[in-house]
Order: C-alpha cells, then structure tokens, then sequence
C-alpha cells in the first residue's frame, strides 16, 4: 500500500490534498479505519477457511462466482504495475535523466527477478525494504518541518471547513485494500484467528502512518502541488538537499518494487496452488519468471501509453467501485455470518508448516 500508493505523493494528491489540510486528515483518518477492519476480517477468513492464495479464498467466499474476483484482480494488477511503472519511468528520468523507459524496464526486470524466486526471496524484501521505508520517510518529516514548518502551520490558518473527504478516503481505502488478498501467502505465519485479527488491526495504522507524515510537508505548497505529476520529487527540489533526494527517490524504487513483487507473487502462488494439485511438486522457477515477465510487459505497455496522472485518477477510482462489490461487502456480510457459524478454526500452523517457503 505505501509504496505503490503514495511514496510518490500522487495519490495523496488526488485523492486527499482536493479536501484541504483538515479534511485531508479526516480522509486520512477514514482510510485507516477502513483498512483496519477489512484486513482483520481478511485475514481471519483466510485462517478460517486455511487460504493461502486468492482462488482459494474467495472459492469459500463467492462460491461458484469465485472467477469474478479473478477477472477482476488480473484487471486491477495490470493498471497497479502500469502505475508503479510509469512512477519508476518517472523516477528514473528525474535522477538520472534516463528516457521513462529505462526506470520502466528497470521496475520489471528486479520484479520478475525477486517474485520468480517465492517466499523465501519476497519475505525478507517485504521486511527490509519497510525499514528503509519508515526510517526514510522519518528523516523526511523532520528535515521537511524545519524548511517548510512556518508554510505549513499558515496552510492549516487559512483552511476551510473540510469538504469531500470521506469521498476521498473510501475510496482510496477501496482499491488499496487489494494489498490484504495480496499478501495471503505469508499468512502462513499466523497461528490463530486471534493473530489475524490482531495483525489486520495493526496493519490500518501502519499503512497509513507514513501518508500523513508526507501529507504535511505537502500542504506546504498547498493547493498547487495537487497538479504536480511526481510531488516527491517536487518537495525534495525545495529541499535542496541533492544527498537525500537520491536516497528519498531510491527508497521509492524499493518501496514500488515491494508492491510489485507482492501484486505478482500473488499471482504465483495462485498458479502453483493448481500447479501443485494437478502435477504435483513446486512450480517451477522459470515459470514463474515467466508469468511476471508477461505481465510486466503488459504493464510496461499499459504505462506508456496512458502515464501515471491518468491511471491513479480513472484507473484507480473505478478499481475502488469494483473491489467494494465483489470483495468488501461479501466479506463484510457473507464471510462474516460464515466466521460467526463456526466457534472455532483449526489454527493455520497445524494445517500449512511454516517450513514450506518458497512453495
């Protein structure tokens, strides 16, 4: 969610900044909540039904209508990567001058790289890359309020009374709620329908920490920033800090290449799960190579031919529509009464080792 959200600052601007500095932080707020539930009934339904991959999951949730979700994550994964690879094209140009298909082309090749290689590769590049992430975006905000802080507290002055942000929060919430299908196959570390619901509580304010630490430095050029294509980038030049916004910009690329990873790597693991009771064994590495290689050239395409501005804008807003009918609200009613049916679930552990990385 952040780092192919709004570690470029696009989002934030789309969908948060129209709002003004209070409503903002309402949507904000709004968002956070959202994700928190949603991911706490997620994962418990995941260790209810003992799911690791998508098919599996919403076969005990849609039933025989399983397919439409599929239809509609493939759809979603392909407008996702088309964003985060016109965001990497971005990056690219602004550091190093590269034509927007190098930092594309970039972006794909360390993706199929890591998704290739299943959880025992993706698990620690989820890990270390939050490190970066968090402690870079900590930097940010501290270096960020001495140059910026004065601006800032005249924005929140001169606000108006919040307009539009629950609006803008649903719906950012709707489509990026996708990260908690995304990221079944590592459930396996969960023991119990307890830990799911701890775990998708945290993961609402974790998600969204880092967006209001960039929110504020924002509303220092609030409202012109919102039609800024790469607002990073743009809040690092007034910095003037060269050293810091290459590290800024390569935590970026790390943070997108996490997301992509894990959008791909879903899809692995959903092909391997039929792979596996089909054939038998493990899926095979270069077939996993690939299946992201062939995405990623799609998206790659996709990119190119509609730029990040217009696939968070349209893209993303009709995704949000699509996921809270096939996805938020049959969890929020029918996997919900399905969980209340049955006082307890076989704990995960004792159904998938957690030994099987790379599965």
């Amino acid at each position: 969610m952040i780092g192919g959200g709004y570690a470029t600052g696009r989002e934030l601007a789309t969908f948060f900044v129209p709002s003004g500095p209070v409503g903002g932080l309402w949507g904000l707020l709004a968002a956070t909540a959202i994700w928190s539930a949603v991911a706490a009934l997620t994962f418990a339904f995941a260790v209810h039904t003992r799911a690791r991959d998508y098919r599996t999951f919403f076969r005990h949730l849609l039933g025989r209508f399983w397919w439409i979700f599929e239809v509609a994550y493939l759809i979603a994964i392909l407008v996702i990567l088309a964003a985060f690879a016109a965001a990497a094209g971005s990056i690219g140009a602004s550091l190093f001058g590269w034509p927007e298909i190098g930092g594309a082309l970039l972006f794909m090749a360390a993706t199929t790289f890591f998704a290739s290689r299943g959880n025992e590769w993706v698990e620690p590049l989820f890990k270390y890359v939050s490190v970066l992430l968090y402690g870079t975006y900590a930097i940010f905000l501290i270096l960020a309020l001495s140059r910026f802080g004065d601006r800032i507290a005249a924005t929140f002055a001169a606000s108006h009374p919040p307009d539009g942000w629950l609006t803008g929060g649903v719906t950012y919430a709707s489509y990026n709620i996708i990260g908690a299908i995304v990221i079944l196959p590592v459930l396996r570390h969960l023991h119990s329908r307890r830990d799911a619901v701890i775990a998708g509580l945290l993961a609402g304010p974790l998600a969204m920490l880092p967006a209001v630490l960039f929110f504020l430095p924002m509303l220092a050029f609030f409202p012109g920033i919102e039609s800024v294509e790469l607002p990073s980038d743009f809040l690092l030049e007034r910095l003037n800090l060269p050293w810091f916004r290459v590290v800024f910009q390569l935590m970026v690329f790390a943070a997108l290449l996490e997301s992509g990873v894990g959008g791909v790597h879903a899809v692995n693991e959903r092909i391997a799960q039929s792979w596996t009771a089909r054939r038998g064994g493990d899926f095979p590495m270069p077939k996993r190579a690939a299946v992201a290689a062939a995405i990623l050239a799609l998206a790659v395409f996709v990119a190119g031919q509609f730029g990040l501005v217009a696939l968070v804008a349209e893209g993303y807003r009709w995704l949000a529509y699509l996921f809270l009918l096939i996805y938020v609200l049959p969890l929020s009613t029918l996997g919900l009464r399905h969980m209340l049916r049955v006082r307890r679930a076989e704990p995960l552990a004792t159904i998938i080792p957690a030994t099987d990385a790379g599965s």
